[in-house]
């Protein structure tokens, strides 16, 4: 018997679905020297500027380019993480790059090393937990991959980025729209450990209201601690300005210190129910701080991850506990 695309986030979502609809999936490569940091995103957008594209969010010059394909150029599987945009591929084992646009030339191939990702059973079906079962959600996510390895060089606008020794990330969304506000962070680059920090608050619609959701994990040389909505964790602080974003959560076992600095970034573009019409201002270039530690204070894990990627978007009043 197939397993339904729940529990498979890296598949394509959209077959038969009814505008508005939108499906994107998010590659982060940071080379071995970390001189180049690149974000690439294939996607596709169902509605009246129904169409396929590739975002490229350059960490390090701090620009994105939005490179636009007819629908009829995107190529989805509903049974296997394969997508093809025009003359690019991607999938879970590599991504090849094939653009020419006046906005962006990129070209190349990269090789990605086993993925690590969020676990996906039919009791917690992923990073969303038990909300992937409900049917007519704004936003769905999937954490495909907290940390992996990174072979091969790409070409853009002209300069040769070499990928080799690097590290990678990658995660999805699909679904109706962006939420109206969110905060979304991200480092796997801690010193001389395998950890990653992947975090996000969110307005959710929920039966004619909307909620706060949080999902947070921070995983460490393959053990993932959990503080999300869905396992009733709690937030007991969340502070954003212009510089930082303070946030204390707890679970039944763990409390969780974050700290993201912020920095310039570029923008890109996100889902609403009408378009990708939604500016989207993302760094690469953010700095996260991370503290595990006990109910009692004794701390699991003190460090600071360079090379995040950070998003503060939307109504933030409305996220903020103090």
């Amino acid at each position: 018997m197939p397993r339904p695309a729940t529990l498979k986030p890296g598949v394509y979502h959209g077959l038969n679905k009814k505008p508005p609809f939108f499906e994107g999936w998010y590659y982060k490569l940071v080379s071995a020297d970390e001189k180049h940091k690149l974000a690439i995103i294939p996607g596709v957008i169902l509605g009246e500027d129904a169409h396929a594209f590739v975002q490229v969010l350059d960490g390090v010059a701090g620009t994105a380019a939005y490179v636009n394909f007819p629908l009829q150029d995107f190529q989805g599987d509903p049974e296997r993480f394969s997508v093809k945009i025009g003359s690019s591929e991607f999938d879970s084992r590599h991504l090849k790059v094939a653009l020419d646009d006046p906005e962006c030339q990129l070209s190349g191939d990269i090789e990605l090393g086993p993925f690590s990702p969020w676990p996906v059973n039919w009791l917690l079906p992923g990073v969303m937990g038990w909300f992937a079962w409900v049917p007519g959600m704004e936003c769905y996510h999937g954490v495909l991959s907290f940390d992996h390895s990174l072979q091969g060089k790409l070409l853009l606008n002209g300069k040769e980025m070499d990928f080799s020794g690097g590290r990678g990330y990658m995660e999805k969304d699909w679904g109706k729209s962006f939420p109206a506000a969110w905060v979304w962070f991200q480092s796997n680059h801690f010193q001389n450990q395998r950890a990653c920090i992947t975090a996000s608050v969110a307005l959710i619609p929920w039966l004619g209201n909307t909620f706060k959701g949080f999902i947070v994990g921070f995983w460490q040389e393959g053990k993932l601690h959990r503080f999300t909505t869905y396992l009733n964790s709690k937030i007991e602080a969340l502070d954003i300005s212009d510089t930082h974003v303070d946030w204390v959560l707890r679970n039944r076992t763990h409390r969780l210190r974050l700290s993201a600095y912020r920095a310039e970034g570029a923008a890109l573009r996100g889902p609403t129910h009408l378009d990708m019409g939604k500016r989207v201002i993302e760094t690469l270039s953010a700095s996260i701080h991370v503290r595990l530690e006990t109910l009692r204070g004794e701390a699991v894990f003190d460090s600071t991850g360079g090379n995040a990627g950070l998003e503060v978007v939307g109504d933030l009043q409305r996220l903020m506990v103090s």
